[in-house]
């Protein structure tokens, strides 16, 4: 766990010590110490929501330059559908596909297009016998990492097949080494234009055991500026999109359900959400379910921090834009096995943070906490650089801090120390007044 490569990082220079991305990281990741918060490596899941709420920029997504592309003797843009729903007035994709070339790609590759084929597979995975339903989508890796940490319970619920950033990546590359024969795996560049730092870290770590096609990952944000005047040195596109209806719906909440071609879907977007979901489907309250799509960004993909506009605004340019596709012109044939260079083997729990490698001793930890919880005033107000009581006492447990931190304890003590004080010159008055009588 400590050698996961994580794209989501701290400024500790630009952080004011405030408690806005403490209250909202959904792993309990992050405790504000020293006047700084502090991001802990076992527990984040990269989902930005850090980046998304703190006000002095102080959390950032790491990612590749566009110099990246001077490394490639061939450069292949992977162009996530959420890029097509940042342009104001686009009535056209090919605008987008063709300005990517005057940057100075060699060739695109549309994930939209990869993600009808994923859809294909999907539909062809949800009739195999013996599945775990509800099956969950494995397209976003923010999700899946949060069930590995969290739900270990609804790791095999977990649909066993590439996203199509991945699926993208592979036939891009083939297509390549097959159209252009001269060139060396090498000299080949897979260059994926993201909304969120998640995918970058899904980029830079294994995916259940299996090793990125994806060379580089640069951001939505840092393409869009560079895009627009690429696209204005065109009148009429040369080239056009290769994606339909369906592959380009994969950047809204719902996209990926509705190519599923299923009534007994759900889709849910945003983390607090995706949690709520995933609690409900753990204690079987969501019964009768074939397929979920859960998306941690608002929105979906187009909600991603690494993207430029309001989300809300890029989904109705996304639906604006997908009204003059084809359906899906690139179907998996509706009869055959799914290729199994995309099929996964399967997800495994990976505990973030136990209290201890010893289980008697976790045990003892773990009622020691629960103790310290009792005296604690649950409120949750975090203060004492923990998102929650809970999480302060396991902290205290664990060594990383001391009780006194809880400022309704310091409060507390303190009027114990004036209430005594008071009392002890009360006394010390009613004495002396006494003794003055006496005399």
């Amino acid at each position: 766990m400590t050698d996961y490569k994580h794209s989501v990082s701290l400024d500790d220079t630009k952080c004011k010590g405030c408690t806005h991305c403490l209250q909202r990281c959904p792993t309990e990741a992050i405790r504000v110490r020293d006047g700084h918060a502090a991001i802990n490596p076992q527990k984040c899941i990269d989902c930005g929501e850090c980046i998304r709420v703190c006000p002095y920029n102080a959390k950032k997504a790491t990612h590749d330059s566009l110099d990246c592309l001077n490394n490639y003797k061939y450069k292949i843009a992977l162009p996530a559908p959420a890029l097509y729903g940042q342009f104001d007035n686009l009535d056209d994709i090919d605008f987008v596909i063709q300005g990517l070339y005057n940057m100075g790609f060699d060739d695109v590759f549309e994930v939209a297009k990869a993600a009808e084929y994923v859809s294909g597979y999907t539909r062809q995975y949800l009739k195999r016998e013996g599945l775990k339903k509800p099956v969950i989508s494995s397209a976003c890796p923010v999700v899946v990492r949060l069930i590995r940490m969290r739900f270990p319970f609804l790791c095999d619920n977990i649909m066993p097949i590439l996203p199509p950033v991945e699926v993208a990546g592979k036939m891009a590359r083939e297509k390549a080494l097959r159209e252009h024969p001269e060139l060396s795996p090498e000299d080949i560049g897979c260059i994926f234009i993201s909304p969120c730092p998640a995918k970058v870290s899904y980029v830079k770590n294994d995916f259940s055991g299996h090793q990125s096609n994806i060379d580089s990952v640069v951001s939505v944000s840092d393409v869009y500026f560079r895009l627009i005047d690429a696209m204005k040195k065109t009148n009429e596109p040369e080239v056009g999109t290769e994606a339909g209806n369906v592959g380009v719906s994969w950047a809204i909440s719902g996209g990926e359900c509705t190519a599923v071609f299923h009534e007994k879907y759900l889709a849910a977007d945003g983390i607090e959400n995706v949690i709520r979901v995933l609690d409900q489907i753990e204690d079987s309250d969501l019964p009768e379910l074939e397929f979920v799509e859960l998306n941690a960004c608002n929105g979906g993909c187009v909600g991603g921090v690494m993207t430029v506009a309001n989300p809300y605004i890029a989904k109705a340019r996304i639906q604006s834009l997908r009204r003059y596709l084809p359906v899906s012109p690139n179907m998996h044939p509706t009869e055959g096995d799914i290729p199994e260079d995309v099929l996964l083997s399967g997800f495994e729990y990976i505990p973030s943070a136990p209290l201890s490698p010893d289980r008697k001793e976790a045990r003892m930890m773990m009622a020691e906490i629960q103790e310290i919880r009792k005296d604690l005033p649950d409120l949750d107000c975090g203060s004492c650089g923990a998102p929650t009581c809970a999480a302060f006492a396991e902290d205290i447990v664990r060594g990383d801090i001391c009780a006194d931190e809880c400022v309704v304890f310091m409060r507390e003590a303190f009027h114990n120390y004036l209430s005594a004080r008071n009392k002890a010159s009360k006394i010390e008055k009613s004495t002396e007044d006494e003794n003055g009588d006496k005399a």
